[in-house]
């Protein structure tokens, strides 16, 4: 089996999947980057029994990590369970894709898994945000190549600022309000937050399409709040929850086929 680990800035995502390619299992755990190497396969252990699993099935593994001392922890990890190097994705080594920026080495590994998997999953030109820590808005021209892309403050990371600043406004649910128009407080707050959010990926890819010359580009929403933004637009052809997932295993899949 294959396990592909995402560590963001918050939360980190992992991933089992079988030999065809399909996700067995899916945990999430907060990101917390003082983890050693041991307190990481104790975790991996704990969640492995909890589900009836045996980690011993794991014969392969990849990360993608944006919390460099979390990369180099989770290396050390999996090389000794494992007993040979894991896939460490990088923007600054092959991968399958062509980076088509000045300096490729700058682009975060997740939003190359991000670009992969919406390539292989629906073709190109494909635009994909991800509501994460920050959102990330990744794009894939009709020739297959990352171009780039967009980078804004995340939906949580916002409403976070602005309840620790605004003494008067306390915390709400992050959901779609009904409408734009706030009839109260937390109406107001919501149709800020999550309506602005869409409102933001709907200005931005726009804008996007229009410098592309591509108008009917597939958009892909992932990431924790997706389905949350998605209740408040029209934007997204799909929602696609484990997108970065699915993407290290096909950058895996890519380097093995080259072996």
């Amino acid at each position: 089996m294959f396990l592909a680990i995402d560590v963001g800035n918050t939360q980190s995502t992992l991933g089992l999947f079988d030999e065809g390619g399909s996700l067995v299992r899916g945990w999430r755990m907060a990101t917390d980057a003082t983890d050693t190497s041991d307190m990481l396969h104790s975790r991996l252990w704990g969640y492995f029994g909890k589900d009836g699993l045996s980690l011993a099935d794991v014969s392969d593994a990849g990360v993608a990590s944006v919390v460099p001392a979390l990369e180099r922890a989770w290396r050390r990890c999996l090389e000794t369970h494992l007993g040979h190097d894991p896939l460490v994705v990088s923007a600054g080594h092959p991968c399958g894709m062509e980076v088509a920026m000045p300096s490729p080495r700058q682009v975060g590994s997740d939003r190359i898994a991000n670009a992969i998997a919406a390539r292989t999953t629906y073709g190109a030109p494909v635009i994909v945000v991800d509501f994460g820590t920050a959102t990330n808005i990744d794009v894939v021209d009709a020739e297959g190549r990352y171009r780039g892309g967009a980078i804004s403050p995340g939906l949580m990371l916002s409403a976070g600022a602005l309840f620790s600043r605004a003494a008067k406004l306390a915390s709400i649910p992050i959901e779609a309000p009904d409408h734009a128009l706030g009839d109260s407080t937390e109406a107001a707050l919501q149709s800020g937050l999550v309506i602005g959010a869409a409102a933001q990926a709907e200005g931005l890819v726009a804008r996007i399409k229009a410098e592309l010359g591509e108008p009917d580009a597939t958009v892909v929403g992932t990431g924790g709040l997706a389905r949350t933004v998605a209740r408040a637009t029209e934007l997204f052809d799909a929602i696609d929850p484990d997108l970065t997932l699915r993407g290290i295993r096909e950058i895996w899949l890519w380097e093995r086929s080259r072996a």
